[in-house]
């Protein structure tokens, strides 16, 4: 499947994490110079929040936990789940409000994962504590997020996105010719990421006992897969251009050329993935300054008396097959063994 914008937000995410924390080791470095100060007499808690809402997801997942200061490597001790995690269960709640009133409170219930790989940057190593909710979320409303510590009470907003339609491709995608993807802008929707997955089938005589159905992520064909719509309104005519030609291109370099391989094409998935205005922003900022160390690290965040980001997002999918263009051009003049589908 497409990488979808919230896998790389939760990366970009723990990664700010991990930044914060070696900030605050750094801090530590450097005032142990004088043996008269206590370093953690003023130590105030930050609560650091994560999460997105999504009208469609069946359950929705709040990352609560909390900074902290200590003596060593600051990383090592985020491996410590006692080092982040409350040690009891804060009372965290959604709350819905439409037209000045607020809805009946959705109260996040909290589970332990324990699957975590080493390596994956969206959960703390062993295991990470979790906030969630399977409640459905009023279309209408902006929720907004409430979290009570024994020490801090934190709050942040966010209204949900709708969804919305896309009007090319209608029937078919052609990629004989130059095109652009094209939707309609929707309310509350700041931020537009296109993703191109192209399904096919695959078989070699002699090595594979079955058709093997498999797919490959159409990357080149953007300039920049990213449009920002001018407000958040809705309504907005927005297209995203593509050059066809390199969708050919990629898949002559990605596919392998074997003797005797049977292909025949599927269907097209274009996906756009919708952030809202505050998830757009954090973006920006995170990947303005990747890669860099020598640049501040810009401090973007929703939380009120804390830090992080609650925002929301949401995917739509549009399947449909190749021109009859685009196929004919792909069986005959390219030596990949693709064939036409059988009447």
């Amino acid at each position: 499947m497409p990488e979808s914008m919230y896998i790389r937000t939760i990366a970009a995410m723990s990664k700010t994490i991990s930044l914060f924390l070696l900030v605050l080791s750094g801090m530590l470095f450097f005032t142990r110079c004088s043996n008269d100060v206590d370093l953690y007499a003023e130590y105030k808690e930050i609560t650091v929040v994560y999460g997105l809402l999504d009208i469609d997801d069946d359950t929705t997942w709040i990352k609560i936990t909390k900074a902290y200061t200590g003596p060593g490597n600051a990383l090592v001790m985020a491996q410590n789940p006692d080092s982040s995690n409350y040690p009891y269960k804060v009372d965290a709640k959604l709350i819905g409000t439409v037209n000045g009133n607020d809805l009946e409170p959705i109260s996040l219930d909290t589970i332990t994962i324990y699957n975590k790989q080493e390596g994956d940057s969206v959960f703390y190593y062993p295991k990470q504590l979790m906030y969630f909710t399977t409640s459905r979320f009023d279309l209408n409303a902006n929720y907004n997020l409430i979290i009570k510590t024994n020490e801090n009470e934190v709050t942040a907003q966010a209204p949900l996105i709708d969804d919305f339609v896309l009007s090319y491709p209608y029937n078919t995608i052609d990629f004989v010719n130059d095109h652009a993807i094209k939707w309609n802008s929707v309310k509350n929707g700041k931020r537009y990421e296109v993703t191109t997955l192209f399904h096919y089938q695959e078989y070699l005589p002699g090595v594979y006992d079955d058709t093997l159905n498999l797919s490959i992520k159409i990357e080149s064909i953007y300039a920049n897969p990213v449009k920002v719509s001018n407000d958040l309104e809705g309504g907005e005519v927005l297209e995203l251009r593509y050059a066809g030609d390199k969708f050919f291109s990629e898949l002559d370099s990605e596919l392998e050329k074997v003797p005797n391989i049977q292909r025949w094409s599927g269907m097209v998935d274009v996906t756009i993935s919708a952030g809202s205005e505050v998830l757009h922003y954090y973006i920006e900022i995170n990947n303005s300054v990747a890669g860099s160390l020598l640049q501040e690290l810009p401090q973007y965040t929703n939380i009120q008396n804390g830090t992080g980001i609650f925002a929301s997002r949401h995917n739509i999918v549009k399947s449909v097959p190749l021109s009859g263009f685009t196929e004919r051009e792909l069986v005959e003049e390219y030596n990949l063994g693709f064939k036409y589908k059988a009447k």
